[in-house]
């Protein structure tokens, strides 16, 4: 990357890079814009462009399908600044108190306590890394690495008696999370960096023949892309989630499949479960197994966000999951990516700005004198709206042309993804957050589980059947293990 401010178009030159992913050309002339442009967060990354144009090609996608069931396309809008403003949609949640008010939801001080220790920490041999210590288990597996109590004092003492990257292989070696602190740059010349870099940041490939399945008549009235479309949600904090939300915008019956042994985090449960259904299923269990396999042969995508491998050792690799349903779309969320030495690795949003060369950059560019991180989540809300158009390209291309079909996400990848698009100046000015005049008609009303909210409703817009959630963020594990009626 280098560090010269470019001018950006009215949408970013990530959108021309998906709509070469897509393999249909560029997208129809004038069906899709973006109004504004950034600064919009405190970065000089161009975060709320990105996002924007990564938006913009969701509703591209989605209109293919919208093609392909209704014979027509619609036009595609996103605002910037709305878009932008999602990848901090915490930000915004207001929550019903008991004078009848709505009031700004405070994170958990669980979270508040893992944003102090999981920060960039100098290392004896003159570098940076960042130890990641979120979720009990994990936090405590880098805790046992490092041989310290879960303090900033504790933590910043124990990282200066180690060597970086004598660091992160140990904590690989646990199967816990942190990264060394690398410039751009240097994630490049990395073998991982390598190879995403030769790698399209949405992995689209066909498997198999299953014929092409004929796409269901549209209901008669509030009928949305995918509509009778059944999703498999099987991910958890942040981008898997994002994904699947934004599937179930677009009218999909998306189902969450987790278990109440798996720890979860509710502000994210909360903000990223909109418009979807919950149930448990213990995968250890061989009841519960045999209902999932249910549920997958008569599925349509599948949405993966557990680490690499682990699935597959409960006995749902992908082969056997092609076989239950040989037509499924199957969407793998990682951290690092399809391939390379690192793919079986697992990691989190501030691992990803850490290695990828997204810390030092904003550490260099805004004058904080050391790596420091973004403070939004940018790589698991791009890689949640990336995966949902590899979900979206995949369900065209399996109505044109049939076969199976595995997608794969990275928030790595979504990382590079963001410095590709070049710095942006006047961003020490930027606030990140919208005004309450602007915010006041982007809020939507629920009812549900976490009682009365008012939260920041979806940034895409499509002229003809505009994404909304249809369903409140459900109590998890509340609804059955079974699909909605076609």
């Amino acid at each position: 990357m280098t560090e010269t401010t470019q001018t950006s178009p009215a949408i970013a030159p990530a959108f021309e890079e998906l709509m070469i992913i897509r393999g249909q050309g560029a997208a129809p002339a004038g069906e899709a814009a973006v109004q504004g442009r950034d600064p919009f967060h405190p970065t000089p990354l161009r975060v709320g462009d990105t996002t924007a144009a990564v938006l913009a090609a969701v509703g591209v996608a989605a209109n293919d399908v919208w093609q392909q069931r209704a014979g027509k396309r619609q036009q595609v809008r996103v605002s910037q600044r709305h878009a932008a403003a999602t990848v901090r949609t915490v930000d915004y949640t207001r929550a019903r108190n008991a004078a009848g008010a709505y009031e700004h939801v405070q994170i958990p001080q669980a979270m508040a306590h893992m944003l102090t220790v999981t920060q960039p920490w100098p290392t004896r041999d003159g570098r940076w890394f960042l130890p990641h210590l979120n979720l009990p288990h994990l936090s405590q597996r880098v805790l046992d690495v490092l041989k310290c109590d879960s303090t900033p004092e504790a933590v910043r003492a124990a990282v200066a008696s180690r060597d970086a990257d004598a660091l992160e292989e140990a904590i690989a070696a646990a199967r816990a999370c942190g990264g060394t602190i690398r410039s751009a740059e240097e994630w490049l010349a990395h073998p991982q960096g390598r190879y995403l870099a030769g790698r399209p940041v949405v992995e689209v490939d066909r498997v198999g023949t299953a014929p092409a399945p004929a796409w269901l008549p549209l209901p008669a009235a509030g009928a949305r892309p995918l509509s009778g479309v059944r999703v498999l949600d099987l991910t958890r904090i942040l981008a898997g989630p994002v994904g699947g939300r934004t599937l179930a915008e677009l009218g999909a019956d998306v189902l969450m499949v987790t278990s109440d042994h798996l720890p979860q985090t509710p502000e994210h449960v909360r903000d990223t479960s909109h418009g979807k259904r919950s149930c448990f299923l213990d995968l250890r269990r061989p009841a519960d197994a045999e209902r999932l396999r249910a549920l997958v042969a008569e599925a349509d995508v599948l949405v993966n966000g557990y680490r690499p491998g682990r699935i597959a050792s409960l006995g749902f690799d992908e082969n056997t999951l092609w076989r239950l349903n040989p037509g499924l779309v199957q969407v793998q969320v990682s951290c690092y990516g399809s391939g390379g030495p690192w793919a079986d690795r697992a990691g989190w949003e501030q691992v990803a700005q850490a290695v990828s060369g997204v810390c030092d950059t904003q550490g260099r560019l805004t004058g904080a004198g050391q790596p420091k991180l973004v403070f939004a989540p940018v790589c698991d809300y791009t890689t949640g709206y990336l995966t949902a158009y590899g979900a979206l390209l995949a369900l065209g291309r399996r109505g044109r042309e049939g076969g199976g079909w595995r997608v794969h996400t990275a928030l790595c990848g979504a990382a590079m993804l963001v410095q590709r698009q070049g710095l942006v100046e006047g961003f020490a000015e930027a606030t990140g957050k919208l005004t309450e005049q602007e915010l006041a008609p982007l809020l939507v009303q629920e009812s549900g589980s976490y009682g009365e909210l008012r939260t920041l409703g979806p940034a895409l817009q499509l002229s003809e059947t505009p994404p909304h959630w249809d369903k409140p963020t459900p109590r998890l594990g509340g609804d059955r293990p079974e699909w909605l009626p076609r």
